[in-house]
């Protein structure tokens, strides 16, 4: 299906220059990037260590506070025209104004706006260390900045604000602001079961608390809980709706392979989009759906639209790589790789980019990418994220599937049930040589994972491997129909192993079975007269007779047919 580019409105001004639509524009600036100008290093437990403020102190804050006043009620008196003349508009909002309304809506808010927050919410701590709704404030901005910057270091930054935030004011005593900031760390953590303690916990006691079914959604997608998953999707749209509720609506549709009705509604979504942060984010969502779709023209023009609001938006640098490559433009692939990574050194795209590299034969370059994943993996990790899914991904193709296995498996017992665990899972079991248990967990993910081109073909390949010739053709197909592109890796195995198959063998026709003989009439004469016989024939089939006739069969009655 073709899907027109949504645009930002002109109107609005984002936070980054905007880009040409093409995609050789030159590197976008990073002047308010992640990496640029981070917010500054915060110490949340230097507040607490302050000294009471002085009596004296006091009283003349109090004084300089009451002159502030007067002066501007005074000047909003002298302000107001006599002649009925329209006054000025107010002053659009600052950044951390717009962070905060865009926090208490649910939205994204831009980078520039979430560093302005956290340094006015440092500020303000820093002399108000009682403020229990600033420290959750600013403890889920760490939170947030972390996720976006893959600065996993703000994380340890955020549990320590939540905590303090916890310690003055319990989350038992209407601090729920704490709760739902602990339930979103331990999700970017990838620790669903808390996750979801914690959201559970805000619901139970403020059912109609908005705040807590976004973190809820993502702990159930994480533990394989689809139904509550989409409960909690229906009870935050019911509470708030708007683009956040659309865009959440919209990923639940192609979580259960329902991708026209998510397309629909995140087409919505983009339509509807105010802020610059919300229409980047609706943009690259549209172009994910269309590379799921296999797509890939459609996803860069979907891609390319989201730079044109957020030039620094590395989410859709990195899909517009993905796009590009599997268009044949390798090159401009690998400039996009490379700009997201300066940007948001994620480990997911370290990964993408040495799968393109050593897809392109550029063996030196790829093991130079697997080498910073590990490595970043391993600092993700002492930070207390658990990357268990994503190493274990990567040791089933490129290093030790036994080690895989043990990865992924230790995962499952954590409770992470979901379709990605189960693919990844059974992958590595048929890496490491064990296809009959791979098959239970493959089969799993491609039931419940939405119609992934990905997951089709693992389960494809494993059921090759187990002599299942007829399924496999049809996964394998599956896959490639579904996106023929859908890894520079795995794409090209897939249609080997489809040619190695061979075409569906059709069975050949059965041969026409011939007509049943009709039933022989008694050669011995009746005793009955010719007229007897005939009344004897008349009689309805079931009925009690005293001919030698059969009955006829009831599909020859009146009214039968």
């Amino acid at each position: 299906m073709d899907v027109m580019p949504q645009q930002p409105p002109e109107s609005r001004q984002s936070d980054h220059a905007p880009p040409s639509s093409d995609p050789d524009d030159s590197p976008p600036q990073t002047s308010s990037l992640p990496g640029s100008e981070p917010p500054p290093d915060p110490d949340p437990a230097a507040p607490a260590d302050l000294p009471p403020v002085s009596l004296r102190t006091t009283l003349r804050r109090a004084a300089v506070g009451a002159v502030a006043a007067a002066v501007l009620v005074t000047g909003a008196v002298v302000s107001v025209p006599d002649d009925g003349k329209k006054v000025a508009p107010p002053p659009a909002p600052g950044p951390v104004m717009r962070a905060l309304a865009a926090t208490n809506a649910g939205a994204p808010a831009s980078l520039a706006d979430l560093t302005a927050l956290i340094g006015d919410r440092r500020s303000w701590v820093g002399t108000h260390p009682s403020d229990a709704r600033s420290w959750a404030v600013l403890g889920s901005a760490y939170v947030e900045w972390g996720r976006r910057s893959a600065d996993v270091a703000y994380y340890g930054r955020a549990e320590q604000a939540l905590r303090r935030s916890m310690d003055v004011q319990p989350g038992d005593r209407g601090n729920t602001a704490a709760w739902v900031g602990l339930a979103a760390l331990a999700n970017a953590r990838h620790d669903f079961v808390t996750a979801k303690k914690w959201g559970e916990t805000v619901r139970a006691r403020q059912p109609k608390d908005w705040t807590a079914y976004p973190v809820l959604i993502d702990a159930y997608n994480g533990l394989g809980q689809y139904t509550a998953a989409g409960r909690a999707v229906e009870r935050f749209t019911a509470l708030r709706s708007g683009v956040p509720a659309l865009s959440r609506t919209a990923q639940w549709y192609r979580n259960e392979g329902r991708r026209e009705d998510a397309l629909a509604i995140a087409r919505d979504a983009a339509n509807r989009a105010t802020t610059p942060a919300e229409k980047t984010d609706c943009l690259f969502r549209l172009g994910e759906l269309a590379w799921e779709r296999g797509e890939s023209e459609e996803a860069v023009v979907q891609y390319t639209a989201a730079l044109r609001t957020d030039r620094a938006h590395p989410p859709s640098l990195a899909g517009r790589a993905r796009a590009l490559a599997a268009l044949g433009r390798t090159d401009e692939a690998q400039r996009d790789y490379r700009a997201a990574l300066s940007r948001r050194p994620s480990p997911a795209y370290m990964l993408e980019l040495g799968e393109l590299y050593e897809s392109l034969g550029l063996d030196d370059d790829s093991r130079g990418q697997y080498t910073k994943l590990r490595r970043t993996l391993a600092q993700e990790s002492g930070h207390g994220v658990d990357e268990s899914l994503l190493l274990g991904r990567f040791e089933a193709d490129h290093g030790d599937a036994s080690r895989a296995v043990e990865l992924l498996r230790a995962e499952w017992d954590r409770q992470h049930h979901s379709a990605v665990v189960a693919d990844a899972l059974g992958w590595a079991l048929y890496r490491s040589g064990d296809s009959q248990s791979a098959l239970t967990y493959a089969q799993q993910a491609a039931n419940t994972g939405g119609g992934t081109a990905l997951y089709a073909y693992h389960l494809g390949m494993i059921e090759q491997r187990l002599g299942n010739h007829s399924p496999a053709r049809r996964h394998l197909e599956e896959a490639l129909r579904t996106n023929p592109h859908f890894s520079p890796l795995d794409a090209p195995s897939a249609q080997e192993a489809l040619d190695r198959l061979g075409p569906q063998e059709v069975p050949p026709a059965p041969e026409p079975t011939p007509p049943p003989n009709p039933p022989q009439q008694s050669q011995e004469p009746s005793e009955a007269p010719p007229a007897q016989q005939g009344a004897a024939t008349a009689v309805p089939a079931g009925t009690t007779g005293t001919t030698d006739n059969p009955a006829p069969p009831e599909s020859s009655a009146p009214g039968s047919r």
